[in-house]
This record gives structure tokens, sequence and C-alpha cells, in this order.
């Protein structure tokens, strides 16, 4: 095997057929799913860091109505920002985001850029959330790897191993399987992060509920084990 080849089991097509598959039955109707808008979208994967999606849903929406573009949020004072902030916590994203805002009004004429390398330039974006928006607003066919995706990759490709498996690792698997065609990379982005987020949980994973368990060394070994429940088993 090469050092830049997918170690078994092979996933390709019948991976990515049977995630999607299941995303198109299974998906949440989130807000920003709904949205090519690039703030909108850069807005969401901000607040989506550390919080959980059902607070999101409740404070995105309102953000957005008191500072519904990047230009808007620019033009800010400091104390506006943190106030419309206030309750989801973590108080450094909404700072960054401001002067995200500011430094794309000032050096981008108010349009952030389209590509990773450019947006992780921008104050307090890092590698993730620049894939994210690349992918989710740009379409582009880039890997976008939070702690769900990360947790997928390392159970399907690694089982019991896949904890230490390193990050740069990850990534690269991550990059491979994306489909080259953007709106399909921008479904399997949102479908490998929602099986992560429903399926693949951290403590207990669904394994039976699984619809990629027949190419994931965990999935199958949990579900052909007679002593080990999948209900039962976690990080």
């Amino acid at each position: 095997m090469t050092r830049k080849s997918i170690p078994h089991p092979p996933l390709g097509p019948t991976f990515r057929r049977k995630l999607l598959a299941w995303y198109t039955r299974a998906a949440r109707d989130l807000p920003w799913r709904q949205t090519r808008d690039p703030y909108r979208v850069l807005v969401s994967e901000v607040m989506l860091q550390q919080t959980q999606v059902s607070r999101v849903a409740e404070y995105y929406p309102r953000f957005l109505k008191r500072f519904p573009d990047i230009e808007r949020l620019a033009r800010a004072p400091a104390r506006a920002v943190r106030e419309a902030w206030d309750g989801l916590g973590y108080y450094a994203r909404a700072r960054n985001l401001h002067a995200t805002a500011k430094c794309v009004a000032r050096r981008h004429d108010g349009t952030l850029p389209e590509t990773p390398e450019e947006l992780i330039e921008l104050p307090g974006i890092g590698r993730y959330t620049a894939g994210a928006v690349a992918s989710f607003a740009y379409e582009k066919p880039v890997p976008a790897v939070d702690t769900n995706v990360a947790r997928v990759i390392r159970r399907v490709y690694f089982g019991e191993r896949g904890r230490r498996k390193r990050e740069r690792e990850i990534w690269r698997i991550a990059a491979e399987l994306v489909p080259k065609d953007g709106k399909r990379a921008w479904r399997f982005n949102q479908a490998i992060m929602e099986l992560g987020a429903l399926v693949c949980t951290a403590r207990k994973p669904k394994c039976r509920q699984c619809p990629i368990r027949t190419v994931c060394r965990t999935g199958k070994r949990l579900v052909s084990s007679p002593a080990k429940s999948a209900g039962e088993q976690g990080d």
C-alpha cells in the first residue's frame, strides 16, 4: 500500500451512494442548509462551534435579522454584536466574526473569498470553517472535517486503532472521499457530518442503524458480535 492510498476497506462509490441515500431520507431541516449565501453560511458555522444545534437554530435567525449582510455587521459597534451574541457563549467567536466582517469589507469589497486558502487567512477562521464555507457556499469539492467527520472516518477505516490516527491522515482520507462535483461534494460533506451527529455518535453509536456499517470496520465488528450491543459502545 502506498503512502497516499486509502487503507482497507475500500469505500469509494458504495460508501458515497449509501451515505447520500441515507442523507436524503434522514437529514434534519436546518435553516442554514437552505442557503448558499457565504455570509449566512459563515455565521452558522461560527455559531455551531461548541454549541448545540437547537440553540443555534434559535439565535441564527435573530442575528441575521439584526445583521442581514456582512457590510451591516462590519459597520456595527462591538457592543451591538456582543449583545446579539449574548447567551451563546464563547464570545471570542463573536469578536472574530466581527473582525472577519471588517476585514472582508475592507480588503475583499464585502465578498467572502471562495477558496479555503483565502478563507483561512481571515480572523478566527480555521481549517474546518474554511472548508465548510468553500463547500457549502461555493460548492467547492473540498473536505470539511469537524469532530463528527473525524469520528466517522476513524471508525470506518481504522476501528479501534482510529483514536491514534493523526489529524493530517484523517484530512487526507476526507479529501479523497469528497466527490469532485461541487453539488455532490456539498451533499456528501453535509451527509457525513449528519451521520456523525445522529448515528455515529461519540458515546453510543447506533451501528445497527448505520447505512454504511457494511463497509465500516467498527460497525461490522459490533453488529456481528453477540456479546456486544452497538448501543453500548462509545469512544
